[in-house]
């Protein structure tokens, strides 16, 4: 059991490093986002490295650390991140009108997003950038301090998820994973129930 738990663990670290990460520097050591995105990148790059020089030391007796970060560590990263800050498949949207909006949300909502996406493969967006009108055609009144707009680095820093069939628990993983991360989370009941996630703007 212990060995379990510690594979997990080591397996579950890089996303936290790179995910958890970019958060930190962005949030609370209000990097811009570029330089907070390649900070975490970097850490993480050190972790993906030391799990290959460790591997090729059990396999070959040797570290090879620098083949391992150039030719291993560096392009998993790279390519990654920028999947994830790229991609949305159709089926973890509402719609093609919410794909669409996948890049206009803030970067580190999307690699967050991605990473979740790994362990829960029916994971659903349904709402990402909002303009006033869109209050107007749900009914209800404008408001103006939603991060669903855009903001003013040219992001929205909300998001909205399905909860509706789907069960308790994975509901709530959810949420606890958004708020390990460093976002803000708030789940929204009745007709229509849905888990709201926001990256909050930086602080001076």
């Amino acid at each position: 059991m212990a060995a379990a738990l510690t594979a997990v663990a080591l397996l579950v670290l890089p996303f936290v490093v790179l995910v958890r990460g970019a958060v930190y520097l962005y949030s609370t050591r209000h990097w811009p986002t570029g330089l907070a995105l390649l900070g975490a990148g970097v850490l993480t790059l050190g972790v993906v490295t030391a799990y290959g020089a460790w591997l090729s030391r059990r396999l070959t007796g040797r570290a090879r650390l620098s083949l391992v970060a150039q030719w291993i560590a560096l392009p998993l990263v790279l390519g990654y991140g920028g999947h994830a800050l790229l991609f949305l498949a159709r089926e973890h949207a509402k719609g093609d009108g919410v794909r669409a909006e996948y890049r206009a949300t803030h970067p580190l909502l999307r690699l967050a997003l991605s990473t979740l996406v790994l362990g829960d493969r029916d994971l659903v967006l349904t709402d990402l950038s909002r303009v006033p009108a869109d209050y107007a055609a749900m009914g209800l009144p404008a408001y103006d301090r939603t991060l669903h707009y855009r903001q003013a680095d040219g992001w929205s820093h909300a998001v909205d998820l399905r909860t509706i069939g789907r069960s308790g628990v994975t509901n709530l993983f959810v949420q606890l994973y958004f708020r390990a991360t460093g976002f803000h989370t708030l789940r929204h009941v009745g007709t229509a129930d849905h888990l709201h996630v926001e990256l909050p703007l930086p602080t001076p």
